[in-house]
């Protein structure tokens, strides 16, 4: 019963924020306008800057596993492929096949993700998970793109250059790779930015979670609730028991095969709806998939979490 309630004290705390954020839109203590803009402040501004923290205080040759890194990537390669495959084969129209596929593989890192490694592993973890973000986020990115492009190329003049600027310019990686870059090379952070940083820093999952609780909405599990159901199992089922398999078998174990599972078994991104508005994809599939896919979360990571600690 102890154990239990200790996975529940993971788990609980982050889907009650975000039950805080519904409840607060609902009282319309919070309108579209802030959730726009808070998203906007947390994604260029906040997220940013945790990463750059996190990541440059940090000894990075101590919290890196390149393991870890690849046995993650394939773990995403190899669910981009097959789950592509899986629309191509069941004959999906263009516009469904590239929401489906980036809604089985890519997830919601930067919001959810970080906050379970978090109250799991403590800033420790968040260090290490701060580390594989920076990694696999091009390839995230890379994916989606190409899964959502590849079904309209015949139609579609926005490629290669679109692409680029994409990978190039999300402050995700940029932040990530600079925080990577200050740890390398050992660069002393003076006291003033580091308190600094700490005050702003702190605001960034709650106000994450709080972001993803106000854009909640029932009014999107509509439309092919089968197909978007089969997209959220791939993402919290599969693609976790495929990250664990992989990475255990390059030999990753304790802290890092934990991080490693919890980010595969994060529920599909908010930015897979925004990207599929962008790229002539199926909008409401693709909210579908990602409220499906968040409210099922809670359970699984239940469920992974007690798996991984018993």
């Amino acid at each position: 019963m102890t154990f239990f309630i200790e996975i529940i004290n993971v788990v609980l705390p982050v889907f009650a924020v975000i039950a805080l954020g519904a409840l607060l839109k609902r009282l319309g203590l919070i309108d579209a306008v802030f959730l726009q803009q808070t998203n906007r402040i947390v994604y260029y501004v906040c997220l940013p800057l945790l990463l750059f923290f996190e990541i440059g205080r940090a000894d990075f040759l101590a919290n890196f596993n390149g393991r870890l890194v690849i046995g993650s990537i394939l773990a995403i390669t190899v669910t981009f492929l097959v789950s592509y495959a899986y629309t191509v084969l069941r004959n999906y129209p263009p516009a469904a096949r590239g929401v489906f596929s980036q809604g089985a593989f890519r997830g919601n890192i930067a919001y959810v993700g970080l906050a379970i490694v978090f109250n799991a592993l403590g800033q420790s973890g968040l260090t290490r998970a701060g580390i594989l973000m920076g990694f696999i986020v091009p390839f995230l990115n890379l994916y989606a793109i190409l899964a959502l492009l590849w079904p309209h190329r015949a139609s579609r003049d926005k490629g290669g250059s679109f692409l680029l600027k994409q990978i190039a310019f999300n402050p995700l990686i940029l932040a990530s790779f600079a925080g990577i870059a200050w740890s390398f090379l050992a660069i002393p952070t003076p006291l003033l930015l580091e308190r600094s940083l700490k005050i702003a820093t702190g605001m960034t999952l709650p106000l994450a979670l709080l972001a993803i609780g106000g854009g909640f909405s029932f009014e999107r599990l509509r439309g092919d609730l089968f197909t978007a159901a089969l997209a959220a199992g791939a993402k919290l089922i599969w693609m976790p028991l495929l990250a664990a398999g992989i990475l255990m078998g390059l030999g990753v174990t304790g802290t890092d095969l934990e991080i490693g599972v919890l980010i595969a078994g994060t529920p599909a991104a908010t930015a897979n709806y925004i990207m599929a508005q962008q790229l002539d994809g199926d909008a409401e599939l693709a909210g579908t998939i990602v409220m499906l896919s968040t409210l099922l979360s809670a359970f699984t990571y239940t469920v992974t979490l007690m798996i991984l600690r018993s």
